[in-house]
């Protein structure tokens, strides 16, 4: 049992926010900085002045709307979110917080009279669950979990909590072998999984369920729940009565972990104590996000039809939980949500998606499967969240503004914007117009494109251009705002970009989607080729001083463009790229992602799709190479190795061209502390200036 006491009747989960770690102990409340604004141009420190809006809640009546406000303070190099209210229509915002320590996963409790929360907590150093009365009033903290909370979800009677801890990892080691050595600092492993995404895998998440006192609902079982890295609180569902909680887990080990993206939907009932596995056979993919229906009597949750595809289509499934019949809503849609919510009333159920290029607000009726388009437009639309039968709450972005609070209505043609926290920083800046450009494509097919023009554009003038290539690879280039790869900035220093939606991206069907996987070096190379012929084409684009950049699988790219280069780019761009996929293929954590979209191993010699990808391999054609390199990299990437780009930086130089390493050895994937992020930015715009940039001249 474990030791946790709640003191009110409700508490409810989301996941912690990164900020929230014994690591932060700076006694500084971070406030909206200030920050010197030159001819409207957009700097690395303007983007970081930016505030970030998330996780907009409404009250269970509706009336109110919480969420938190996230600024960056360069000096301390760290982020420090705090929590906001207003009303419904946007009026009376107030602010109900001011810590050192981020507060995150915000949830009402006690019919809307008070808000949960978590928060780091000196006093005991480990992240712990905290209520405020509605006005702000009344801290407490409601937890004391030694190992502190990961994310939290209360029953909707208020009597328990489920909430995910970690535990130490059921791999030990053997005694013998590490007794007398107290300072040694060797692992010793003999399975696959031993480290995910930017950690060694020593704990692991389980989910306890506690009133006064907890039960962990997983004990003896050493898989994971939330799902590492991202997953939160989405795990998990309560039954309106209280009486049933659904989890999310992926219960394999080691190397049938890594391999297998097959998690699976259960059922915990309270009372018994008996836990039932919902999905199994037919659903050997991805299932997540559980919801149950307002009156208890439909699950409704994500689900991805095909083994290691982790960016197969997600199909919105229902379940009647008395006779376990299911059906697949989405069957006859060639998209897919990104996100769930029942409305109100249970008829209909809410959703985002990527659609042709942007991601709109629809509802899907659960009878009839019709699906409606509530909100749409050249936007991104982001964690709906139903406040009538007709309406919801949304937080919506471009390439042009970050996150505001929307409400959008059946039957409106406009959203109603609730919040402008940016509207003053924005209204100072000169922003670049974005237009949606088709492309063709070598296969007969048409490619949605952005490109994106300097402020103050001058037709008359020849500009620098930049081809975005995108990560994943199976990831849109839709509305999004980025605070590394933002369009914004980038056409503030004088370039015109163009982003394609190559085969591989989702928002155009599932056979543009899964085009990809087996085919790295194929048909969305062509693409790009596509794009960047086209932007290189416009009267006002300098086609000599054309640049391609990405991270991820968009760093492969620009890798592999650099190979088959054939005069295109004149300066390129990599964070984070695949260099060498064989060596990929035995480096990456998540195995089954590699196993399924390179095709398989590089030793199959009778696997032709396997040959092909590693026969198109970057590192094959370094010989090729003529254009100079900029590659970054952060030492904690366990997805995809620091040492990817290290060869690559490496082979340049060797190969004599002019190249450029930007190492990070406290980052991971991402470039995520706001120092790191300013010295990415000036080492990105110091390299492309050099190669790419010449004066605007006239016709």
């Amino acid at each position: 049992m474990i030791k946790f006491k709640i003191t009110m009747s409700a508490i409810v989960a989301l996941s912690v926010l990164g900020a929230c770690n014994k690591q932060n102990t700076d006694e500084t409340v971070i406030e909206k900085p200030e920050v010197t604004i030159t001819d409207g141009m957009m700097t690395p420190e303007v983007l970081e002045a930016f505030g970030r809006i998330s996780e907009a809640t409404p009250s269970p009546d509706g009336t109110k709307i919480i969420f938190t406000l996230t600024y960056e303070d360069i000096q301390l190099n760290k982020g420090n979110s705090e929590i906001y209210i207003m009303d419904a229509d946007g009026k009376d915002m107030k602010r109900l917080t001011k810590t050192s320590a981020s507060e995150g996963n915000l949830q009402w409790i006690e019919n809307g009279k008070k808000i949960a929360f978590l928060r780091y907590d000196k006093e005991t150093e480990t992240t712990q669950i905290f209520s405020i009365n509605a006005d702000g009033s009344g801290e407490k903290r409601l937890s004391d979990e030694k190992n502190g909370i990961e994310c939290f979800r209360i029953s909707p009677d208020g009597k328990r909590v489920v909430f995910a801890s970690a535990i130490d990892d059921f791999n030990k080691n053997d005694e013998e072998l590490f007794k007398d050595l107290p300072k040694t600092t060797g692992r010793v492993i003999d399975d696959l999984g031993y480290k995910h995404w930017d950690e060694w895998v020593t704990k692991i998440p389980h989910p306890f369920v506690a009133d006064f006192d907890g039960e962990d609902i997983m004990a003896d079982e050493p898989f994971e729940c939330p799902m590492r890295p991202f997953g939160g609180a989405e795990s998990f569902a309560w039954s309106p009565d209280g009486s049933k909680l659904v989890y999310v887990s992926r219960k394999y080990k080691g190397s049938e972990y890594v391999f297998s993206t097959d998690s699976n939907i259960y059922l915990y009932d309270i009372e018994s104590g008996k836990t039932e596995q919902l999905t199994g056979e037919g659903f050997p993919g991805y299932d997540t996000d559980p919801a149950f229906s307002p009156d208890g009597n439909t699950l409704a949750w994500l689900s991805m039809p095909t083994a290691k595809y982790e960016s197969d289509k997600k199909r919105l499934m229902v379940m009647d939980i008395k006779s376990r019949e299911t059906r697949d809503l989405t069957e006859n849609w060639d998209y897919w949500p990104e996100q769930i919510a029942w409305a109100k009333d249970g008829a209909s159920i809410w959703f985002t998606g990527y659609y042709q290029g942007v991601s709109p607000v629809f509802t899907i009726d659960v009878k009839t499967c019709a699906i409606d388009t509530v909100a749409n437009g050249q936007y991104d639309y982001v964690g709906v969240s139903p406040v009538a039968d007709n309406a919801a709450v949304a937080m919506r972005h471009s390439m042009r503004e970050p996150n505001e609070i929307f409400l959008v209505k059946k039957g409106d043609n406009e959203a109603k914007q609730l919040t402008s926290v940016n509207k003053e920083l924005l209204g100072q800046l000169k922003l670049g117009d974005v237009k949606k450009v088709t492309v063709p494509t070598t296969d007969g097919g048409q490619m949605t494109c952005w490109e994106i023009l300097p402020p103050d554009f001058d037709p008359n003038k020849k500009y620098p251009a930049i081809l975005y290539c995108q990560g994943g690879p199976q990831q849109a280039v839709s509305q999004f705002w980025s605070y590394r790869w933002n369009f914004m900035i980038m056409a503030a220093h004088g370039y015109v970009i163009i982003a394609p939606n190559r085969h591989g991206v989702p928002g155009f069907g599932t056979a543009w989607n899964r085009q990809i996987s087996g085919d790295y070096g194929g048909q969305n190379m062509q693409d790009y080729y596509a794009a960047t012929d086209y932007i290189k084409s416009r009267p006002y684009v300098d086609a000599d001083h054309v640049g391609a950049i990405g991270a991820s699988y968009g760093g492969f790219s620009v890798y592999w463009l650099a190979g088959h280069n054939d005069g295109r780019y004149a300066a390129l761009v990599a964070h984070a790229g695949i260099f060498n996929v064989e060596a990929q293929y035995l480096e990456t954590e998540e195995m089954w992602f590699a196993d399924f979209d390179l095709g398989g191993p590089f030793w199959d010699k009778d696997n032709a799709t396997a040959q092909r990808t590693y026969a198109n391999s970057p590192h094959r054609f370094v010989n090729n190479w003529t254009a100079p390199m900029l590659i970054t990299v952060g030492e904690l990437d366990y997805r995809i190795l620091a040492s990817q780009g290290m060869q690559a930086f490496n082979a340049a130089k060797m190969h004599g061209l002019e190249a450029e390493m930007l190492v990070f050895p406290d980052e991971n994937h991402w470039v995520l502390k706001p120092q790191n992020a300013i010295l990415w930015q000036r080492t990105f715009f110091r390299f492309l200036d050099k190669y790419l940039k010449q004066p605007a001249t006239d016709k």
